[in-house]
């Protein structure tokens, strides 16, 4: 049995584009799963949904939930479910070339997606290899958590 992961999809302004294609080349695999996304990156990967399956629109549905937009509190949304285990993969094409305004919400997201061993893809061909993998689809895959009580029940002096 195939295993329905949440999976969020954020992109840069300048990196829409390559998401949506990337949508559009994953999309009969995107289908099985739960989709998180920020802003207008939700917009996007819905009409991409919606063209790609095409006339059958009626017989195949897909599961998406539109936060807001980055800027405006979506990365920091992700990453509150992020911290409450409610994703399991990030799909995040962001920008290296330009500086964004939120740079660091943007920061936040990718520590917590660190922090919570959430597998994180940050290109397409990084993105290509999470879909791709078999591990994606295994029922009884858990990945592993860092214990971090000794850090919480430290003493500050």
């Amino acid at each position: 049995m195939e295993k329905r992961l949440t999976v969020a999809l954020v992109a840069h302004d300048a990196m829409k584009h390559d998401l949506a294609e990337w949508v559009a080349w994953n999309w009969e695999k995107l289908l099985s799963h739960r989709l998180i996304c920020t802003g207008t990156t939700g917009r996007i990967v819905a009409e991409t949904l919606m063209e790609r399956r095409g006339k059958d629109a009626s017989n195949t549905r897909f599961d998406i939930t539109m936060l807001k937009s980055g800027p405006l509190g979506g990365d920091q949304q992700l990453g509150a479910m992020i911290a409450n285990n409610e994703i399991d993969v990030l799909v995040f094409f962001w920008d290296p070339m330009s500086a964004q305004p939120h740079d660091v919400d943007v920061k936040a997201l990718l520590r917590l997606a660190t922090l919570y061993n959430v597998p994180t893809a940050i290109n397409r061909s990084s993105a290509d290899f999470i879909i791709s993998s078999s591990l994606i689809a295994q029922e009884e895959y858990k990945p592993v958590l860092k214990d971090y009580t000794s850090y919480i029940q430290r003493t500050v002096k």
